[in-house]
């Protein structure tokens, strides 16, 4: 559906510049909102991820840019978990998901099976 639009107001007179300004404007908005959110409270990566994702549907450099975040981001996650302590995360993790698959499936034919 939005493909769809954009197609539609790409194809204006006037419709590639003002779309490609207002992503321009939205994504920005968004991506200094994440930027605030570093500082203050709340998920200030996800949301400049977010953010350089709607401007990397119109502009190329913010796909380069979006790219370079993801890899600093990935890195900086690498250097504070030590690899032992990775991997206890994703056993724990893992032992998580399998006692809660295991607790549904008992709920589950509690439930359905009678």
């Amino acid at each position: 559906m939005i493909k769809r639009f954009r197609s539609h107001v790409k194809r204006s007179k006037y419709g590639a510049p003002i779309w490609r300004v207002l992503v321009g404007v939205v994504g920005g908005l968004v991506t200094v909102l994440g930027a605030v959110a570093l500082i203050g409270p709340g998920p200030g990566w996800l949301i400049i991820f977010a953010g350089l994702g709607i401007l990397a549907s119109e502009f190329a450099w913010a796909d380069k840019a979006l790219i370079k975040t993801k890899m600093l981001a990935i890195k900086t996650a690498q250097r504070a978990l030590p690899a032992d302590t990775r991997k206890s995360v994703i056993y724990l993790i893992g032992t998580v998901l399998i006692i809660a698959i295991a607790i549904g499936a008992g709920i589950s034919y509690y439930l359905f099976a009678r």
